[in-house]
C-alpha cells in the first residue's frame, strides 16, 4: 500500500471539510487537525488558500477522470452501443454516493465564480471531462465528439447537482445522454 503524503492528508482533510460545511469553514488550523498534521505544514505546501483549493480540485479531477478513464478502457474491445453507453454512464451516476469528497468540487465550481485563482483550476477540470467525454464518443463513432463534449458534461454535470441538492434521482442521465447524442447524429449531413 502506498504511503500517503501529507501534501494528500492536507488535501483529502481540506475537500472533507469543504464538502461537510464549505469553503468559509476551511481554515488552516481546521486542516491540520483533521490532517493530522503541524499548522506550519499546510502553509509550507500551500502558501495561500487559492493554491490548497486549486491543488484539491484539480487533484479530485485527475483521480476522477483516471478512473472513469479505466473504465471506459475496459469496455472499449467489448463493442459497446450506445445504449449501453449511455446505461453505463447512468449506472455510474448512481453508485456515486455523495460523500464529503463528492460536493466538495461542486463547491468549488461555485467558489470559482468569486475566485478568478480557482475559475482557471476548474476550467482545467471540465477541459479534463470533455476530453474524456471526446474519447468514448469518438470511441463510439459519434460524429463531431468535439462539438457535443461540452454540452454532454454539463448537462450530466447539472443533472447530478439536481440529484445532489433534491435528494432525488429525478431524471435519467441515459435519457438525457441518448437524446443528446441522438441530436448530434440528427444533424450531421
Amino acid at each position: 500500500m502506498e504511503a500517503t503524503t501529507v501534501r494528500d492528508r492536507i488535501l483529502a482533510a481540506a475537500l472533507h471539510i469543504v464538502g461537510t460545511e464549505g469553503v468559509p469553514a476551511l481554515t488552516n488550523r481546521r486542516i491540520a487537525a483533521a490532517a493530522g498534521v503541524s499548522l506550519g505544514s499546510i502553509t509550507y505546501h500551500f502558501p495561500t488558500q487559492s493554491d490548497l483549493l486549486r491543488a484539491a480540485l484539480t487533484g479530485f479531477v485527475a483521480e476522477e477522470t483516471a478512473r472513469l478513464l479505466e473504465l471506459t478502457e475496459s469496455y472499449r474491445d467489448t463493442g459497446l452501443s450506445l445504449h449501453g453507453a449511455a446505461a453505463l454512464a447512468e449506472r455510474v451516476a448512481r453508485d456515486l454516493a455523495f460523500s464529503a469528497e463528492r460536493i466538495a468540487p461542486f463547491e468549488l465550481y461555485i467558489h470559482a465564480g468569486r475566485d478568478h485563482e480557482l475559475q482557471t483550476a476548474a476550467s482545467d477540470c471540465f477541459a479534463a471531462y470533455d476530453a474524456l467525454t471526446v474519447s468514448i464518443l469518438a470511441a463510439l463513432g459519434v460524429p463531431g465528439p468535439e462539438a457535443l463534449a461540452p454540452t454532454l458534461v454539463a448537462t450530466i454535470a447539472g443533472l447530478q447537482l439536481r440529484r445532489l441538492a433534491t435528494g432525488d434521482a429525478g431524471q435519467d442521465i441515459s435519457v438525457a445522454v441518448l437524446q443528446l447524442v441522438r441530436g448530434a447524429y440528427l444533424a450531421t449531413p
